[in-house]
């Protein structure tokens, strides 16, 4: 089953309608199969006195709170269904994290196939009962927490009546950018083993070689924050990928799917023919007289593979030759 990969558009569309749009668009040129945005009413998800990240002081103003600086990124609901019409339009999934009850309720509303779960929403218990109780498809993020963490939310989600085979759960670590060294991406192949659960990654590093190592090692679901200038004003521009490099990275996924295959050991269609001229036969290393005792001292192994194999050499050593032979020839 082909990895989904998911465009994370998040706010870098910076509460513009035209500028989600070109979002869109460029995920469908790099051939993302869903672009994602968040949906949120900013007096339902943050008190006004609430500081922000670090990450988001070094990319934003510093002296606005973290309310103000949300609420501009807001996207209503009118705005929600014209941009998914605009993505039916381009043949691409449209999806929304949403992060209280009204905006679960709107993008429900909306048919969405599948929700999101943000990595701090997973202590969120009330949220994760409403999630669960739509029966729909999950992706969990887990940035932040531990496996008991996701055990816990993993069993409210079922609870409140989500089979567990509709849910994926994505490793993250929760930093823009993320460190190299603090990835952990073998925690992702962690999670799927304790839980039995399917698993993929949810990245914020610089570059594109992480996501490409999750594919690689089993990420069933990629998601990865995009947008169309690193420059742009906002918190999560500098931590995220441009059109062409989210291209390059698509790529990237879905050569690495190609070449996992089927995991049988068997010559490709392609190496057959160089079977013959790679591998070896048993050859005469001096001029042989018919009758001539096959040894060591008369027989040598050498290119092509058209002879008998150097596999039966201690078969035919001690025979006696059937024909005289030249120097090379194959015996």
């Amino acid at each position: 089953m082909s990895i989904f990969i998911i465009a994370e558009a998040g706010v870098n569309h910076n509460g513009d309608i035209n500028t989600a749009k070109k979002l869109i668009d460029a995920a469908v040129e790099a051939g993302a199969d869903a672009v994602k945005f968040q949906t949120f009413k900013a007096e339902k998800i943050v008190s006004r006195t609430a500081r922000k990240a670090e990450y988001q002081k070094a990319t934003t103003d510093s002296d606005e709170s973290q309310y103000d600086m949300i609420k501009k990124l807001e996207l209503d609901e009118e705005t929600h269904f014209e941009l998914m019409e605009h993505c039916k339009s381009q043949n691409i999934m449209f999806l929304s994290t949403p992060f209280d009850h009204d905006s679960i309720r709107l993008l429900c509303k909306m048919g969405l196939e599948i929700f999101k779960i943000p990595s701090g929403e997973i202590t969120n218990l009330p949220y994760l009962k409403h999630i669960g109780s739509l029966r729909k498809k999950v992706i969990l993020s887990t940035g932040m927490a531990v496996l008991g963490e996701i055990e816990d939310a993993l069993n409210v989600l079922v609870t409140a009546g989500t089979d567990k085979y509709k849910i994926t759960v994505l490793h993250a670590t929760t930093e823009y950018p993320c460190p190299f060294d603090e990835v952990n991406l073998r925690a992702m192949l962690t999670i799927k083993s304790a839980f039995g659960v399917k698993v993929g990654y949810s990245d914020h590093t610089k570059g594109i070689e992480v996501p490409v190592a999750a594919a690689a090692i089993g990420a069933s679901v990629i998601e990865k924050h995009f947008t169309l200038n690193k420059n742009m004003d906002g918190p999560d521009h500098k931590a995220s990928l441009e059109p062409d490099e989210l291209s390059a990275m698509i790529k990237a996924i879905r050569n690495i799917e190609l070449a996992l295959g089927d995991g049988i050991k068997k010559p490709s269609l392609s190496e057959v023919k160089n079977k013959e001229v790679a591998r070896k036969s048993i050859v005469a290393s001096c001029n042989i007289k018919k009758g001539d005792i096959l040894s060591e001292e008369n027989m040598t192994v050498k290119r092509p593979g058209t002879g008998i194999s150097p596999m039966r050499w201690d078969e035919v050593i001690g025979s006696a030759a059937k024909k005289d032979y030249e120097e090379d020839e194959l015996i």
